[in-house]
């Protein structure tokens, strides 16, 4: 994998999960993170900056029964929360149904070297997708 910038990446084991600990997970991704800053009315009201990994990149390690999800609109994101603390470790976005958006900031310590910021433009979705190379980010 490279990322946007030329750089070669080799992907890490990073583990992580909600505040209260109900959720954690693992994910396979650079140390330096390509992160996502979404606009549109929900990524912009909980500041969800995301990154972006394949399925097979992702493994939720215990919490299942503790997750639920909000839709709106479009219904194809699935914004997953923690039932008990509210927090938002991951979710699958509507630009990468075949992925998961991983919240750095929900990353243990330790294993992120870099964060680099993109901005979307999620409140005109549908131009910015045309330009945008967030969908190829959930591809093998």
């Amino acid at each position: 994998m490279t990322t946007k910038d030329a750089t070669p990446s080799t992907d890490i084991l990073h583990t992580g999960g909600c505040h209260c600990g109900a959720i954690r997970f693992q994910v396979l991704a650079p140390k330096r993170l390509h992160v996502y800053n979404c606009n549109c009315s929900v990524c912009h009201k909980k500041q969800n900056k995301h990154f972006i990994v394949p399925k097979s990149k992702f493994t939720l390690l215990q919490g299942e029964q503790y997750l639920t999800t909000y839709t709106f609109n479009t219904h194809q994101a699935k914004h997953t929360f923690c039932k008990t603390c509210g927090v938002q470790s991951f979710y699958t976005p509507r630009s990468n149904p075949d992925g998961y958006g991983v919240a750095p900031n929900c990353l243990d310590p330790g294993t992120v070297e870099n964060v680099t910021e993109e901005n979307f433009d999620g409140q005109n979705w549908e131009q910015h997708i045309q330009t945008s190379d967030i969908a190829s980010r959930s591809k093998e």
